[in-house]
């Protein structure tokens, strides 16, 4: 493999740059380049990495008041929340201006049921910045990440990079395509799950009252239960709205989370519905944003016959209002 050198341009407005680091001190230090570069330009600039970065902040010292930082174990807890309510809202922050975003979605602590959205998240960043003034950077730790991992960072990264050299990766391949390879299809609810069954719009009630029984009895706080109420409603107006058949909603708990998941017999076809935002103008349209915004796991599978959408929330947490970047 031949590798260029770290001033490699690319063709292209957009440059997705996968980081493997080996270290704290690599990260930090490596981070804190990319930052400076951008500052020495006058672009923008923001870190969105676990725990906030404040290694970074401390390392640029006096530059870091021309950063933004984000915790994204907040911001980005579930992954299909980062594109919309952190990357392009960044992005659109400053319109006509190039973003510089260092973006830190897969980290060790992050499990097996949600590395499928983080994955696919990381793919379908290059549709969703085609052709956009932007440089984002994806830290990841070859240390501690699994070999899956790392592998599936070179097929959704264009460019690489180590503290050595930065190179084209042999591995990139059709951002769309390469997301649908992490359309698993979900574990089966456990055999006490509550379900409900609805049909049309007149089942909208009924399914509401449902869930508000449920995520009472679950222990979810006042302000939770209504963002439980406001995705779940999004999503069955959707299949009352747009299928022929019913829909069904089943609910359980299972570590710490309650689950609720809906089921019928739409097709959802754009693969980054729910995570680019329609115009302000438009009054439709937003459901899938809203849900990636509420919940704290959004999973959904493309069966034969129809879609599979699963929510998370989490039980210990209590209602924070927005989890996205804030211009």
């Amino acid at each position: 493999m031949t590798r260029s050198s770290p001033e490699r341009a690319s063709v292209e407005p957009f440059r997705h740059v996968g980081l493997f680091y080996r270290d704290e001190i690599e990260h930090t230090s490596l981070c804190a380049a990319f930052l400076r570069e951008a500052l020495a330009l006058g672009d923008p600039a923001m870190v969105a990495v676990p725990g906030g970065g404040e290694a970074i902040r401390a390392r640029l010292g006096d530059d870091a008041g021309g950063v933004v930082f984000a915790d994204m174990a907040v911001a980005g807890r579930n992954p299909g929340r980062i594109i919309p309510s952190v990357l392009l809202a960044f992005a659109h922050a400053h319109p006509g201006r190039r973003v510089w975003i260092i973006g830190e979605p897969i980290w060790k602590g992050r499990t097996e049921l949600e590395y499928p959205a983080c994955a696919a998240h990381e793919a379908l960043i290059n549709a969703a910045f085609a052709g956009r003034e932007a440089t984002i950077l994806c830290p990841y730790d070859v240390t501690a990440l699994e070999e899956h991992a790392l592998a599936d960072a070179e097929r959704t990264h264009p460019i690489l990079q180590d503290a050595a050299s930065t190179w084209p990766s042999p591995g990139y391949t059709d951002p769309v395509e390469t997301a649908a390879l992490f359309d698993e299809p979900l574990p089966a609810p456990p055999p006490h799950a509550a379900s409900h069954t609805f049909n049309g719009t007149g089942g909208l009630p009924g399914v509401r009252a449902f869930l508000a029984d449920c995520g009472a009895a679950a222990g979810l706080d006042e302000r939770r239960v209504g963002d439980l109420l406001i995705a779940m409603n999004e999503l069955a107006t959707n299949t009352a709205e747009y299928t022929c058949g019913p829909g069904t909603v089943t609910v359980w708990l299972e570590d710490g989370t309650l689950v609720c998941q809906l089921d019928d017999s739409g097709l959802l076809t754009d693969p980054l519905a729910g995570r680019i935002p329609p115009p302000d103008h438009t009054t439709r349209g937003r459901g899938l944003v809203i849900v990636n915004e509420l919940a704290d796991l959004v999973r959904i599978h493309h069966r034969p016959s129809g879609t599979s959408v699963r929510l998370h929330f989490d039980l210990a947490r209590t209602y924070q209002g927005t989890t996205g970047y804030q211009p």
